[in-house]
């Protein structure tokens, strides 16, 4: 189904489908041992996956379904859960 519209959609996706690209990239530029050919490959995928993401965002916006929030509800329900556990668990 088509996402729905509403005032800066459209800049708010361009972000969120840079930033993640982005980020792989200076993880793997930040690494504490030498990628070599592996990091070069990766770097070169993520900026495709960046382009990619980024006309999806700016240009079939209506398509596009935020990354942030799909891996930000993952996080969250795992630091819930570690935190009930946390709490449930022996003092």
């Amino acid at each position: 189904p088509d996402a729905a519209q509403w005032y800066g959609r459209r800049w708010l996706a361009a972000a969120d489908a840079l930033v993640w690209p982005l980020g792989w990239i200076w993880l793997v530029h930040r690494a504490a041992v030498p990628t070599g050919v592996v990091g070069q490959v990766v770097t070169g995928v993520a900026a495709l996956c960046a382009l990619s993401r980024l006309h999806g965002a700016l240009f079939e916006n209506h398509r596009y379904w935020f990354t942030t929030w799909k891996w930000g509800r993952l996080v969250l329900g795992m630091w819930v859960l570690g935190l009930a556990m946390k709490l449930a668990g022996p003092s």
